[in-house]
């Protein structure tokens, strides 16, 4: 787990290091660069897999040098097999694995690494840059690719330092909407992102570059798996085993992230059966509305676990939001980033991997919109003018909750509902919502083959998990060098949830159904008795109470009129409503103080804060 950078433009040593620090936190342990040819390319590494420096990036085998963010969880088998047919090795790591595996299987051997990742290899013989990043988007990859050159790196803030780049206004329109910039854009117009399960080839002497997609999620529904309920589940158990216990091979200290829930438990309990008592962590908040970690203690003590867990107050809280812009360098805006921040900095003093169970409410239907929104999706087949008047009667209600399905039922369609939901609905305080709905990926509500059910899972892997998960993940844990590894995101299980009937993940309201069942296996299923609740904080209580003051001088009418597509008076009101208590609008005010906090590490063009200097011995290559 680490943060990388190339360039084929030509900047001092000076200028290297500076970009190298501003993603240093990713990568403690190691940072250097080298210029090989006509390109620079630079590593700062968090060191987890063969210690010795041997290990160290920029890696050179025979004529190519890689820098590799990430992890090749089945790098053992792929060795064996490469000795096979005649490759040597000098190290124990999955990096110079890669490297041979790139010259004895050419572009596609991205289809036989199992992991995280995004590297890039610069071959000399070929004068190009060939690279990747993993099948779901786990870890970033930013490039820009304009007046002759091309430049990568793990972060944007490395490449927009010191350049006068401009705002895409069209990207930030759809951040205000979906909290997060979708791929393959950024805040950036000059910037991008290499999509997920994407690789590329730069030919430098021609200035060309290809981006070609090489993996694609199986997305029929349920026309494959064959085999009856039991046989599925039994399947499912084996792969899941397999999938935790690849992603328990470190030469660090390895815990597991436990809320107590069925995804985190699940990884808890067969993580249990391969090592002895590992570490386990949540986070406990003092408002108790929205604290479950009693639930993870329980569950923590029947699995014999050695369990930790971290208080979260306000007063952390609003020590994170502060420097929240110095590891989420484009707009991003899941408050519960917050708390992911918090466990990754007190769990980096006990473990350096953490295993999480991200992934599983979308390949199994799990959130709850998804049992809300599929009874929604019958009264979109009544005509638009019946929702309207129907919507008018349900807005009278005093609930938020039934306000909100109100305001939905005056969309297009269910897509455009679906999309205005996860940003929480209420945008009269923008210009022009509409300009933020349409993101790749929405021709996924017109398939005529998938069910509605099946429509919100795919939707969700491919924006909502790709997108603001991994972001939030990789951005939390990276801030205090911790790798983070998601065992139900291993894209066969992502693949086989897919190919199963909806009825075997959703029946009659039983969300993950069949995850739920392999989990009772392991853990009884009355630890589980309660109402499903999301990784949040009291951030709605904060902003009325002891964040009022802050949140009111962040965001006064002049500091609104900065920001571009905000009808400044209706913001004001949306800020008033949350703060009196009539409606919730902490989700847009947390979106309004990200940005603004982004704005302003742009007007300081991202001056490098003090960094340990770059660490560079003797190399013999």
């Amino acid at each position: 787990m680490c943060g990388i950078y190339g360039t084929t433009g030509v900047y001092s040593d000076q200028d290297i290091t500076a970009k190298l620090n501003l993603m240093r936190f990713r990568g403690p342990d190691y940072s250097d660069f080298r210029r090989v040819g006509p390109v620079t390319v630079g590593h700062n590494r968090l060191a987890i897999v063969d210690l010795d420096k041997r290990s160290n990036q920029p890696f050179t085998y025979q004529h190519l040098t890689i820098v590799f963010n990430g992890e090749v969880y089945n790098y053992l088998a792929l060795k064996e097999n490469l000795i096979k047919i005649g490759y040597s090795f000098s190290t124990d790591s999955d990096t110079e694995v890669i490297t041979a595996a790139y010259l004895a299987y050419g572009d596609r051997c991205v289809e036989y690494f199992n992991g995280m990742f995004a590297f890039v290899i610069y071959d000399s013989k070929t004068n190009s840059f060939f690279g990747a990043r993993d099948r779901l988007g786990k870890k970033p990859f930013y490039y820009m690719h304009a007046a002759g050159g091309f430049e990568f790196s793990s972060q944007p803030a490395a490449l927009a330092r010191n350049k006068n780049l401009t705002t895409d206004t069209e990207a930030l329109n759809r951040y205000f909407i979906w909290g997060y910039v979708p791929e393959p854009a950024s805040a950036w117009n000059e910037i991008k992102k290499i999509p997920a399960g994407c690789s590329f080839r730069y030919h430098i002497d021609k200035d060309h570059l290809t981006i070609k997609k090489y993996w694609e999620m199986t997305t029929e529904n349920g026309s494959h798996f064959q085999g009856n309920y039991q046989d599925a589940k039994n399947n499912l158990s084996s792969l899941l085993d397999d999938a935790v216990k690849i992603r328990l091979g470190a030469d660090v200290s390895l815990g597991v992230f436990l809320s107590g829930g069925i995804d985190s438990s699940l990884i808890a309990a067969l993580a249990a059966r391969h090592i002895s008592k590992p570490k386990t962590f949540s986070v406990q908040f003092t408002d108790k509305n929205f604290d479950e970690s009693s639930y993870a203690a329980d569950v923590a003590k029947y699995l014999k676990t050695d369990h930790h867990t971290v208080v979260c107050d306000v007063s952390e809280g609003l020590s994170l939001i502060q420097d929240f812009g110095k590891y989420y360098d484009e707009p991003f805006a899941d408050p519960s980033a917050i708390p992911s921040l918090l466990l990754s900095k007190y769990t980096k003093s006990m473990v350096t991997v953490a295993l999480s169970g991200d992934g599983g409410d979308e390949s199994f239907m799990g959130y709850t919109r998804y049992r809300w929104l599929n009874h929604a999706d019958n009264l979109f087949k009544c005509p638009l003018p019946v929702r309207k008047w129907f919507s008018s009667l349900l807005s009278l209600a005093p609930n938020d909750k039934i306000q909100r399905i109100a305001q939905g039922l005056r969309t297009t369609d269910t897509g455009a509902l679906y999309a205005l939901m996860l940003g929480g609905l209420n945008y009269e305080w923008l210009d022009n919502p509409e300009a933020g709905l349409a993101v790749p990926f929405m021709d996924v509500w017109s398939k005529k083959d998938m069910s509605f059910l099946q429509k919100m899972s795919v939707f969700d892997i491919k924006t909502y998990l790709n997108g603001d998960i991994n972001t939030k993940v990789d951005r939390a844990t990276m801030a205090f060098a911790i790798e983070a590894r998601a065992p139900l995101m291993d894209y066969r299980i992502v693949n086989f949830a897919q190919q199963l009937p909806v009825d075997f993940k959703f029946k009659a309201n039983n969300q993950k159904r069949i995850l739920k069942d392999v989990l009772y296996d392991l853990v009884p299923a009355h630890y589980f008795d309660r109402p499903k609740r999301g990784f949040s904080i009291p951030i709605r209580h904060w902003f009325r109470n002891e964040l009022k003051e802050y949140v009111l001088d962040e965001l006064s009418a002049s500091s609104l009129k900065n920001i571009p597509g905000v009808n400044v008076q209706a913001a004001l009101t949306m800020i008033q409503e949350h703060l009196s208590g009539k409606h919730n609008r902490s989700l847009h005010i947390w979106k309004l103080l990200v940005f603004k906090q982004w704005q302003q590490n742009q007007r300081l063009k991202l001056s490098v804060n003090p960094a340990p200097p770059i660490i560079r011995p003797s190399l013999t290559v």
